[in-house]
């Protein structure tokens, strides 16, 4: 494990000055480059600095502490973009505006609310928020045979129940 450089309170002020003043124009840019977004490439910015004042080996010249820099930064922001959290969520603007469902018919919603609840569970996983049968046994931790025979039976009783 590396050890962070120990530096004086006015030599890190100095240090992340000079970085900041040196690198994060060329951060933000080139992250914006790869990412597309401001408030990611910022992100960025703020991890490849902080990365450069505690964990940085001994450059040999500004140019080399400049190539290690870049190299960073793109590792970050190629790191970003594989993260799980970035393929499973979207921009705020783009979702909408959630539209209120309605609510299901009384006398059905009152005889599913007194079925067993693994056959409740499956009838609500499976008709009201539209998994299949292979979802839903993955969901309640079943066998797709079982979860089958739960849809069967509540059905069955669902029919008795309101007289269909």
């Amino acid at each position: 494990m590396r050890r962070a450089r120990t530096t004086s309170r006015p030599d890190a002020e100095a240090q992340a000055e000079r970085l900041v003043a040196a690198y994060a124009d060329m951060i933000l840019r080139l992250s914006y480059t790869y990412l597309h977004t401001t408030a990611d490439a910022e992100d960025i910015c703020q991890t490849v600095l902080l990365r450069t004042m505690t964990g940085a080996p001994s450059f040999s010249s500004p140019e080399h502490e400049r190539a290690w820099v870049v190299r960073t930064t793109i590792n970050a922001c190629k790191d970003l973009l594989r993260s799980a959290a970035r393929r499973t969520t979207v921009a705020l603007e783009a979702a909408g505006d959630p539209v209120a469902s309605q609510p299901p018919d009384g006398t059905v919603a009152d005889a599913v609310s007194r079925l067993p609840r693994d056959q409740r569970e499956a009838i609500h996983l499976h008709y009201y928020e539209g998994y299949s049968i292979a979802e839903v046994a993955a969901l309640v931790g079943a066998s797709e045979a079982a979860v089958a025979k739960r849809l069967s039976r509540a059905r069955q009783t669902l029919r008795a129940a309101l007289g269909a």
